[in-house]
């Protein structure tokens, strides 16, 4: 196993899980979400225990999660309830997994529940937050999900993979710096004086700033485990501060990373993009998500075409430079969690 399970996962958006039940598979772990009520999220085994049938495959009902092939009714503790005509009482219960609904997002621990803590779900100050406004969206990828912290810790490939939107030559000509601080694994890259490519040019013209006068730009990227990676992003009028820069003279933005194996070999990846500017122009979310969305496509290509080549040579040796220090150090956080998570497991 590549992954931790001991952690919180995000594992829908809190509107894809509504008045039907939601499958989905976390940490190779096949999950049935639905609502108990339309407070509550709730997150079984998606395995109905008279025949096996999916219970994502059924509906909800007053509550209760009722199975799509004889009726049988679940409760939110994966124990069964009643079933037409059958005295059900007796059938073993199922798993239930700790779920929480949170900024937005639904979240999962498939390991220990006895573990799970929801005071550990990492905080998102931009959540309904007037001076922020957020749009994102869901990708599912055919890739191991550190490819994906590889790729987003390192984000010199954007001068190649996204030439188009976001990729610039000085992302090369500048070096990076990375920095450990416990689980936390920090990548930055400041530029000066530089051109914004398109994706930022149109995103100062939506603050109301030139777009056409050289620019400081910063990428912060913040990695902490199992899987998240958030980055400070943005770009300043030259001369005011760069990411320190007043308001009124950058476009300051978060890049949101939830990354969420589903299998070896797969993901859910949740991305979005909080942004501290204009949080009222509705217009201006749609054509940054619209933007995002343009930019993830094609690292989805790579990614995928990247992980199809590792399986057929599995035996060959990966090189690492200066540019790869974000992610390799990510993949040390990580597995220090999976020995320690291990090291749990074992008996003594």
């Amino acid at each position: 196993m590549t992954f931790p399970k001991n952690a919180w996962y995000v594992a829908a958006t809190a509107d894809e899980v509504a008045d039907k039940p939601l499958g989905r598979m976390v940490c190779g772990e096949r999950i049935v979400f639905y609502r108990s009520d339309a407070a509550h999220v709730a997150a079984l085994q998606d395995f109905c225990p008279h025949r096996g049938a999916p219970l994502s495959l059924g509906r909800v009902c007053a509550g209760k999660l009722v199975c799509g092939y004889h009726g049988l009714e679940m409760g939110c503790d994966g124990k069964t309830v009643a079933m037409p005509g059958q005295r059900v009482g007796g059938f073993p219960p199922i798993r239930a997994y700790p779920a929480v609904e949170r900024y937005g997002f639904v979240w999962v621990w498939p390991g220990d529940a006895t573990l799970a803590n929801a005071d550990d779900i990492p905080v998102q100050p931009w959540h309904k937050h007037p001076d922020w406004a957020y749009g994102g969206g869901l990708f599912h990828i055919r890739c191991d999900y550190r490819l994906m912290v590889d790729n987003l810790m390192d984000l010199t490939h954007e001068t190649y993979v996204h030439a188009g939107t976001i990729g610039q030559k000085e992302i090369d000509e500048t070096p990076c710096k990375t920095s450990v601080n416990g689980d936390e694994v920090v990548t930055s890259r400041f530029m000066h004086g530089i051109e914004a490519p398109p994706f930022w040019k149109m995103a100062l013209r939506g603050h109301g700033l030139a777009d056409d006068v050289p620019v400081d730009r910063w990428q912060i990227c913040r990695f902490t485990p199992p899987s998240h990676v958030m980055i400070e992003v943005g770009v300043a009028h030259a001369g005011h501060g760069g990411v320190e820069a007043p308001p009124e003279h950058k476009v300051y933005s978060i890049v949101v990373d939830f990354i969420t194996p589903e299998t070896e070999t797969s993901i859910h990846y949740f991305w979005g993009m909080a942004r501290k500017f204009q949080p009222q122009d509705g217009a201006l979310t749609d054509a940054i998500r619209a933007g995002q969305h343009k930019i993830f496509s094609e690292d989805l290509e790579m990614l995928e075409r990247q992980q199809l080549n590792l399986l057929t040579w599995p035996e060959r040796p990966l090189l690492k430079l200066n540019i790869d220090a974000g992610g390799v150090q990510a993949r040390k956080v990580i597995d220090r969690w999976l020995a320690q998570e291990q090291s749990a497991c074992s008996p003594t």
